[in-house]
């Protein structure tokens, strides 16, 4: 049952673990900015106030240019992967399901590839060539793997579709090995990708994921009724009024939108899109009114926090935040599972 005092609990302590991950992702680095005084330069950036001569320049600038930015992208990208995570897993009915099940990832991540190996630049983007053609390729993978389906089949089961996409995303993977096979200078540049990383990531960025993060938002918001009715199968949903075809269409589009997104902004982050849904909903329920939601503050602040790990565990050096992201969320999901496992027997 959805109790209304629990869920204002929970997304409290989500917002602020998400706020306080975010306050101590732009304070704490290579030069600690106090609290106070970060607060303070993101509340006058905020609202257009002129900075008092009482606040470094050089402080204002970390944030502004270099921290807040990276921190946004961050928190952005989290809560896009646990978002897409979380419909996945709820419209799969399987709890190790994650965003990159479908294969739009393979798809993102080979438009991001060849433009590493190519050195392709769009004029008028510059710097941004990557990220736009690595979420075109993504989309563009997307639309031919539900034609696909659509030709195979009218009705567009959900098994259909994951072995659709397990098929295209073998065949691009293929195409991935290849051109890493083929690649001389540019192999560091290209593994250090796909590893994952927000790393040297501008406002542009961040601005570029902004309006895909808001429309696939809004997509699995407005079908969290019909993610509650699919966990109990397609003909209880049937009964409830929820038509599956276009529920399953308008959910894969969100979570594969938010996923291309992701990829192609910060490369391949394994294991958020997985643990954090399934760590929530081990803590609140399968609701997904309250189970969306608090994964994606959970998401958001995850990353934030993993990415300020990565960037000071061996400063200078930074290491690729998919690195950290395993080494953390491997033996967290063994632990879950496992304890999931064992409690049936010990009754």
């Amino acid at each position: 049952m959805f109790s209304q005092n629990k869920a204002w609990i929970s997304m409290g302590t989500g917002l602020a673990f998400a706020g306080l991950s975010l306050i101590i992702g732009v304070s704490v680095g290579s030069v600690f900015i106090p609290i106070p005084v970060s607060l303070e330069i993101i509340w006058r950036i905020l609202f257009g106030i002129d900075m008092p001569p009482s606040i470094p320049e050089a402080d204002v600038s970390i944030i502004t240019n270099i921290r807040l930015p990276r921190v946004i992208l961050a928190a952005l990208v989290g809560a896009s992967l646990a978002a897409a995570g979380t419909a996945f897993q709820g419209l799969l009915r399987n709890p190790l399901a994650d965003p990159y099940t479908l294969g739009v990832s393979s798809g993102s991540a080979l438009g991001a590839v060849v433009v590493l190996y190519t050195g392709f630049t769009i004029p008028l983007l510059g710097t941004l060539t990557l990220p736009v053609v690595s979420i075109i390729s993504g989309f563009i993978t997307l639309l031919f793997i539900l034609t696909f389906v659509r030709w195979m089949e009218q009705q567009m089961r959900t098994e259909t579709i994951i072995l659709a996409g397990i098929i295209v995303s073998s065949f691009l993977g293929a195409f991935l090995s290849l051109i890493i096979a083929l690649t001389g200078n540019e192999l560091r540049q290209i593994i250090s990708w796909l590893m994952g990383s927000v790393s040297m990531r501008g406002w542009d960025y961040a601005a570029l994921v902004v309006p895909f993060f808001l429309i696939g938002i809004l997509l699995l918001f407005m079908n969290i009724r019909e993610l509650n009715a699919l966990v109990f199968g397609e003909e209880t949903a049937r009964t409830l009024g929820v038509s599956p075809e276009k529920s399953r269409i308008t959910v894969l589009a969100g979570a594969s939108l938010l996923t291309g997104a992701s990829v192609a902004v910060s490369g391949t982050i394994g294991f958020v899109g997985l643990v954090v849904p399934h760590l929530v909903r081990l803590l609140t329920g399968p609701d997904h009114r309250l189970l969306l939601p608090l994964s994606i503050l959970s998401g958001a602040g995850f990353l934030v926090l993993t990415d300020l790990a990565a960037r000071t565990i061996i400063a200078p050096t930074e290491l690729p935040i998919g690195v950290i992201t395993a080494a953390t969320g491997a033996p967290v999901f063994g632990f879950l599972l496992y304890h999931q496992r064992r409690r049936p027997k010990r009754r």
